[in-house]
């Protein structure tokens, strides 16, 4: 993850799966899905780190699970169970995508837990016609150091940053599963 710190960005290692504030292993066991920060329950649940602990990470492509049904477009058969497929979406043009994220440090035993979300939205067409409901939020280069120095910025600011997205098509493949 890439933060700011001092006035310089900084690569610090930190767990996929963020920690939130006030939480504890316990709390973050029974409740899992803190991976993606969902973009319309910011105001909600990730307020306390959303204009204040901003960061990003760059990949050149994203995995999502789908169940095959969705992704074929079509009703489960009578009897038939739900199957999961892993997808592998890459951005086309090719790119680097600079993923919008939030991080959070958290006591941890005798030290302290680096752990972050990345962003999502609602899907772009062709991820939604993939099957999944969500898409990582991508921003342009242009706009990093002011993400990642968000204090002092209005919620306006922040959300217009990432709406202002590079243009993209995501493909997508069957991920290969070692």
């Amino acid at each position: 993850m890439i933060v700011m710190e001092g006035g310089r960005k900084v690569i610090k290692p930190m767990r996929y799966q963020c920690r939130l504030p006030g939480w504890n292993e316990y709390i973050e066991r029974k409740y899992p899905g803190t991976y993606n920060a969902r973009r319309d329950s910011i105001p909600k649940t990730w307020d306390a780190l959303f204009g204040h602990k901003h960061g990003i990470i760059i990949v050149n492509a994203f995995y999502e699970n789908v169940e095959r049904h969705l992704m074929e477009h079509r009703e489960l058969a009578e009897g038939e169970s739900t199957e999961n497929v892993v997808l592998e979406f890459r951005p086309k043009p090719e790119q680097d995508m600079i993923i919008a994220c939030l991080w959070n440090e958290s006591p941890d035993g005798d030290g302290h837990l680096l752990s972050f979300a990345a962003i999502t939205d609602d899907p772009a067409p062709e991820v939604a016609a993939a099957g999944h409901d969500r898409t990582i939020i991508q921003i342009k280069p242009e706009n990093v150091d002011r993400w990642l120095t968000p204090e002092g910025r209005s919620i306006e600011e922040l959300q217009a940053i990432l709406d202002d997205r590079p243009e993209a098509y995501y493909e997508h493949q069957a991920a290969k599963v070692a």
